[in-house]
């Protein structure tokens, strides 16, 4: 993994996006605008949790590393030396690829 020059805060995660399915399951090609937005990626960076009331942080349930399935009009898009990574935050996350 490269190193990333985000640190996300709370409960925030950056998420590197999968690519888009180049061919659909019969096998025909598909062109750059008739893919879809991936909502799957891989956790990049995790922030430290969000601040609670009581003054402490909630633990997060995703770490760097897991792949995760998210919504398709979540988050927001940053490019970081070229490369585009989405910063959600950890509700906006629906599910942990295992």
């Amino acid at each position: 993994m490269a190193k990333m020059n985000l640190r996300p805060l709370d409960d925030r995660v950056i998420v590197e996006q999968s690519e888009a399915e180049e061919k659909t399951a019969g096998g025909i090609v598909l062109p750059d605008t008739a893919k879809e937005k991936p909502t799957r990626g891989t956790v990049m960076a995790v922030g430290p949790g969000k601040l609670l009331d009581t003054g402490n942080r909630a633990p997060m349930s995703v770490k760097v590393g897991n792949n995760v399935l998210y919504g398709k009009y979540a988050g927001t898009e940053v490019d970081v030396s070229g490369k585009k990574y989405y910063v959600l935050r950890e509700t906006d996350i629906l599910a942990i690829v295992e």
